[in-house]
């Protein structure tokens, strides 16, 4: 079979691209280590207001962390818990959240949080919060018939 020169350079190019892409990505999993940062934590979703932290929702001052705060969020049945929080203006806060119940949601509207909690995982983000205001909590994945009123309000004070 004749192949015409340009379709050769194109295939050999990617092939190549795809080859530096697997390399790459191997290196990056097995060389260094790196994995998703989800499912790392397991909780068992009966006993979440039994185990530490999420016995105690809401702002936490922690010492000795690369984090200023730890931040505890639980979703269950159409709402968080807590339904609103302060947050000192520039603190680097660690957010923990899980669910009791269902798979939920858990968006931060203005800011880069978004993660899926799922039950029995703990899901994690440590972020700065640098701008004073308040921040809408969404659930962005659909839970059931009261899905639309989950919410709730991180509000960065000075």
């Amino acid at each position: 079979m004749h192949m015409h020169k340009f379709e050769k350079i194109w295939l050999i190019f990617g092939v190549g691209a795809l080859l530096v892409f697997l390399s790459v990505l191997g290196v990056s999993a097995f060389y260094m280590g790196n994995q998703p940062p989800s499912c790392l934590a397991t909780i068992d979703p009966e006993k979440v207001d039994e185990t530490a932290p999420f016995t105690k929702p809401g702002l936490n001052k922690v010492e000795g962390k690369d984090w200023d705060y730890e931040l505890v969020f639980v979703a269950s049945a159409f709402a968080y818990n807590p339904g609103e929080v302060q947050v000192p203006k520039g603190s680097k806060v660690k957010v923990i959240a899980t669910t009791k119940d269902v798979i939920h949601g858990f968006e931060v509207a203005g800011t880069n949080i978004n993660m899926m909690l799922e039950p029995g995982f703990i899901s994690e983000i440590v972020t700065t919060f640098d701008k004073a205001g308040e921040y809408l909590v969404l659930c962005n994945e659909y839970c059931g018939v009261g899905h639309h009123m989950m919410s709730s309000k991180i509000e960065v004070v000075e």
